[in-house]
């Protein structure tokens, strides 16, 4: 039986130009709720379309929306019927949004300001009334904004926006207040299903945040006034769940990003951004995202910690996809894992094109052959198995799959520059995305079939005392 998605677990990721090796601004995300649930890729067309309007499908929220509608990459549900949830993507103008990181707002703050989860916006919905329509990162923050400002907001939620200039974290906390930050360039943040962003500084152009947001705070008694605003702890919460399923990933990014800096798993003052000890690749964005505490005491791979989880890792058998979108002046990447990040491989795709690789296109709720999700979802369901046996396998296919697809899509970026009809351009990104999703989908497949091979001798109904017999 079909069952509603409901709200996503994600972690997140955040990083400036100049905390980058490339110069590049990149935001990334996985995306977790169900671990049977496919995502597709779409590419969507520039489009004028009169008398524009988009109405939920899983509340009542609707909004009219502007006649023009600019290209843009996103990765929407297999299914249409509990909402679209787009979730992430990178359109025409070159900017980048991700949605949502879900996180919970505290009882104060809901009781002066409830969410409207009957008519306010909600993750599905998000990326599709607004990143088709602006041309920057702050455009996005404003836009959605202002949607939450005079519709209301359905539940809490942290929002990516990304140009080649600018990272921006936006936070929703009550039914109709939110924040953004800017990332500085030489930072990044790791989120994980928290109110994560701290002190606002009114007077400062690096935040933006719901008109009358003091006056509410302050009018209803849930912060003095006399020091420093703090958003997180304002609106955000304080449990004893989050010292076990959020806190720990913001420590371990943290860990892997700035090893520098020693820190407690279990803190509720690890800091919003940091500073990385070197400057950070796509690979290293990735790593955090694909992170299951591997070369810690609280790694699920390890048989010896199977029954015995302490923390919520990042990547989890719940991540329907995990996504990285890089920006950089004229360079556009949308790198996608489908499926569970470290159990997949990141293809670094042109989000202009306009033809999606076939088995990008195809997947449902059970499984079949011709999804490209479920490719990559079956090796991860083979290997769980028995990790420690069949992981060596698995690293083998990633390590071969990340070197063909980067040195193809590199041949491409070569050609690309070259070439100046803009036709031939985009049959230039729509041969390369193709290329690069047959070799990956290839390999694993070639996995597949030798995970399943070497598995028909783990049946338990093994007895043998005569090799004949």
């Amino acid at each position: 039986m079909e069952t509603k998605v409901g709200r996503s677990s994600c972690t997140s990721i955040l990083i400036g130009k100049k905390a980058s090796l490339s110069g590049s601004v990149m935001i990334g995300r996985n995306e977790d709720a169900k671990t049977a649930w496919p995502k597709h890729l779409a590419f969507n067309k520039h489009e004028i379309i009169q008398e524009n309007h988009f109405k939920s499908k899983d509340n009542k929220f609707e909004i009219n929306l502007p006649n023009e509608k600019f290209a843009y990459s996103s990765t929407p549900e297999w299914t249409d019927k509990y909402g679209v949830f787009e979730e992430d993507g990178i359109n025409e103008h070159h900017v980048a949004m991700s949605a949502t990181e879900s996180a919970y707002a505290n009882d104060r703050v809901q009781a002066a300001d409830p969410f409207d989860t009957e008519k306010g916006i909600l993750e599905e919905a998000m990326v599709t009334v607004v990143l088709p329509y602006i041309k920057t990162a702050r455009e996005g923050v404003a836009r959605l904004g202002d949607i939450v400002e005079k519709y209301g907001a359905a539940e809490a939620d942290g929002i990516l926006f990304a140009d080649s200039n600018e990272a921006w974290y936006m936070e929703i906390g009550s039914g109709h207040h939110w924040v953004a930050e800017r990332i500085p360039d030489d930072s990044y943040a790791v989120v994980a299903n928290q109110l994560a962003i701290q002190e606002i500084d009114f007077d400062s152009d690096n935040f933006m945040y719901s008109k009358g947001i003091r006056d509410f705070v302050y009018n209803n008694k849930l912060w003095p006034e006399n020091i420093p605003f703090n958003f997180r702890e304002i609106f955000g919460t304080h449990d004893d769940s989050d010292l076990h399923y959020n806190t720990p990933r913001v420590w371990i990014g943290q860990k892997l990003l700035t090893p520098s800096v020693v820190q407690n798993p279990q803190s509720f003052d690890l800091p919003f951004t940091r500073k990385p000890d070197h400057p950070l690749s796509a690979q290293d964005a990735q790593s955090v995202l694909s992170n299951h505490y591997q070369n810690t005491p609280y790694d699920l791979t390890n048989q010896k910690n199977k029954d015995n989880a302490t923390f919520r890792p990042i990547s989890v058998a719940t991540t329907q996809e995990s996504h990285l979108l890089e920006l950089n002046g004229e360079k556009m990447i949308h790198w996608l894992a489908m499926g569970v990040a470290s159990q997949s491989v990141y293809i670094p795709f042109y989000p202009q094109g306009t033809k999606v690789p076939t088995m990008y296109k195809y997947g449902k709720e059970t499984y079949s052959q011709n999804s490209a999700y479920w490719v990559f979802k079956l090796a991860s369901t083979l290997v769980d198995r028995d990790w420690s046996k069949y992981g060596t396998d698995l690293a083998n296919a990633q390590s071969e799959a990340n070197q063909k697809v980067n040195r193809i899509r590199y041949e491409f970026d070569q050609k690309l520059a070259k070439e100046t009809d803009d036709k031939q351009r985009i049959n230039l990104v729509n041969e390369a995305n193709n290329k690069m999703a047959k070799t990956a989908l290839d390999i694993f497949r070639e996995l597949n079939a030798k995970l399943i091979t070497k598995q028909t001798a783990d049946s338990p109904l093994r007895f043998q005392m005569d090799p004949n017999l």
